[in-house]
Order: structure tokens, then C-alpha cells, then sequence
């Protein structure tokens, strides 16, 4: 299968991401982090923190736990409805930037539709993505240095925990934004639990590395769970043709494979659901959303 990126694959999806900054000139925000999905990422600026939304934490148990994956313990935000058991379980999965404010406010929107949703710190054994104000840096210090297989288990020991903590893992489901949405077309190939799987603009082909062996178009056949893609027709960083050539591999691949689709959105750019960036695009973020709970209810996650 053809590689047609370059090898500065991440930079591509963050310059992409960043499509509405201004001039390199523009003074970082300082942003202070206390706890686990609190603030935003400083190498995200500028960040549109009056346009983000809110949504609040009443009725819900929410906040940082630590959950057990191989000796060690990651931090996972957790957001659920009080007093529930016998929940659908939703891992959301964060863009570069990890879990800051905006990635755990989406845990708390999914619920209040009902969901257990957890948001792992994937890049917790590689550094803090929130103390990076250098994008240079975070790239290459953090991000590229994460391993797909190390996701994985992590992502594997978070559905344990969900199930041994409120959650059935008979209604599994993952989600994820640019980096997250990358994986989770990765994990809907890996894992045999899962009913259904939302990616939002997550890279579909690239470089081959080591620690990133393979990209979802290489695994587009070996699906386990049907996914739904939700990309912008703008996205200097994601081309339609590769969402062609992702499409012409679903279908030529496994039952879940097949059942996949996208929705493209044509003038929206990366990062359109993204609310505290000059990128998010409203109408598209919020029929994204529609679709993603329609999407997991089709498919029994409800």
C-alpha cells in the first residue's frame, strides 16, 4: 500500500490544526494545570476559552482516577451519571494537546447522554503535553515517541476498569479527535470488545515508524467494530483523496469494514469540533455530534 505523506507527518496535523493562528509573533497564553482536564494545552493558542462550552458537572461523578495498565497507573479522566450502573462505556481520546479542558467537558457531554466516558493521559509516560508551549518540542519529545502498541493496552486496560466500575462492556464504544481519531480507527482494528467507534479527523495514512508500524489505511480491512469518520472538506492536512483510498479499502474488507462510512463536511477545516479554537465550525461540530450518539445507539452502545 502506498505511503503518500511525508515524513513530517505531525507537523502536517498540527499546522492543519493551527490553520486559523495568527503570525508566529502572537505571545503564548500561559497555562496553568492543576489537575487532570483543567485549563488548556499552551501550545494550542490562541485558545477561544469565552466560546468554549460548558457543560456542567451537576448530577454527574466526575474527575481524575487512576486506572492499573501494565505495573503502572495512568490518569483517566472520568465522567459518569451519579448513582448509575450497567452503563454504556465511551473512551474518548484526546488530540495531541491530551487531556485538558475541552477533551474532559466533551466526557461530561457524553454523560449526560448517559455514557460512562473515560478519557485516558495517553502521553503520560512521555511528558505533559499541557507544559509544552513549543509545538517543535511537544512533537518530538512527546508525541512521536508513543508507541500505537502502548496505546492499545492502554486503551485494554481501560475497558477493564470501566467494567469492574459501573460499566458494561457489552455497549463499548471509542471516539477521538486529529491524534485521537488516528487511534481510534487503530483500536476498532485491535480490539474484539468494541460495538462501535466515532473518529473525528484523525490521519489515515503516513510514514511507517517503529512505534507507529502501521496506519489505519493498512488495518482498514481487519476493522472489528463499524466506524464512522467525520471530516472537513477544508483539512489542508487530511486530502479527500485519502479519505477515498480509505473508503476503497473499507470496502474490500471485514463485515465491520464494510459498514463503515464517512460524512465529509466541505467547507469545514481540521479540528471543526474543536470549540475553544478559531477552527471550530458550529453546524458541522453539532451535526458531528448528533451523528456520533446516533451512530453508537445503531450499533446497540445506548
Amino acid at each position: 500500500m502506498p505511503v503518500t505523506d511525508t515524513p513530517a507527518d505531525h507537523e502536517r496535523d498540527l499546522r492543519a490544526l493551527l490553520d486559523a493562528r495568527p503570525g508566529a509573533g502572537v505571545p503564548r497564553r500561559a497555562v496553568l494545570r492543576g489537575a487532570l482536564g483543567v485549563g488548556y494545552a499552551a501550545a494550542a493558542a490562541p485558545i477561544v476559552a469565552s466560546a468554549a462550552i460548558k457543560t456542567p458537572a451537576d448530577g454527574l461523578v466526575a474527575g481524575e482516577v487512576q486506572v492499573p495498565a501494565g505495573g503502572e497507573s495512568i490518569p483517566v479522566y472520568r465522567a459518569a451519571p451519579a448513582g448509575r450502573t450497567g452503563l454504556p462505556v465511551v473512551l474518548v481520546l484526546s488530540e495531541i494537546f491530551g487531556v485538558h479542558e475541552y477533551i474532559a467537558d466533551t466526557a461530561r457531554r457524553f454523560a449526560r447522554a448517559g455514557y460512562l466516558a473515560l478519557a485516558p493521559e495517553l502521553f503520560v509516560r512521555q511528558g505533559d503535553p499541557q507544559s509544552y508551549g513549543e509545538m517543535a518540542r511537544l512533537i518530538a519529545e512527546v508525541v512521536s515517541q508513543v508507541a500505537d502498541a502502548q496505546v492499545a493496552r492502554d486503551l485494554d486496560a481501560c475497558l477493564v476498569w470501566a467494567g469492574a466500575h459501573g460499566g458494561d462492556l457489552s455497549k463499548a464504544a471509542v471516539t477521538g479527535f486529529c491524534w485521537g481519531g488516528r487511534q481510534t480507527w487503530l483500536y476498532a482494528a485491535h480490539s474484539p470488545r468494541l460495538k462501535a467507534a466515532v473518529a473525528w479527523y484523525g490521519r489515515l495514512e503516513g510514514e511507517r515508524t517503529p512505534l507507529q508500524p502501521q496506519h489505519p489505511l493498512d488495518r482498514a480491512g481487519e476493522l472489528k467494530a463499524p466506524v464512522l469518520g467525520l471530516y472537513g472538506g477544508a483539512d489542508t492536512g487530511i486530502p479527500l483523496a485519502s479519505v477515498e483510498r480509505m473508503q476503497a479499502a473499507l470496502a474490500q474488507g471485514s463485515p465491520a469494514a464494510r459498514a463503515s462510512t464517512f460524512v465529509v463536511y466541505p467547507d469545514a477545516p481540521h479540528a471543526f469540533h474543536a470549540d475553544y479554537r478559531p477552527s471550530y465550525r458550529q453546524a458541522a461540530a453539532e451535526d458531528g455530534w448528533k451523528r456520533c450518539l446516533d451512530w453508537f445507539a445503531r450499533h446497540g452502545v445506548v
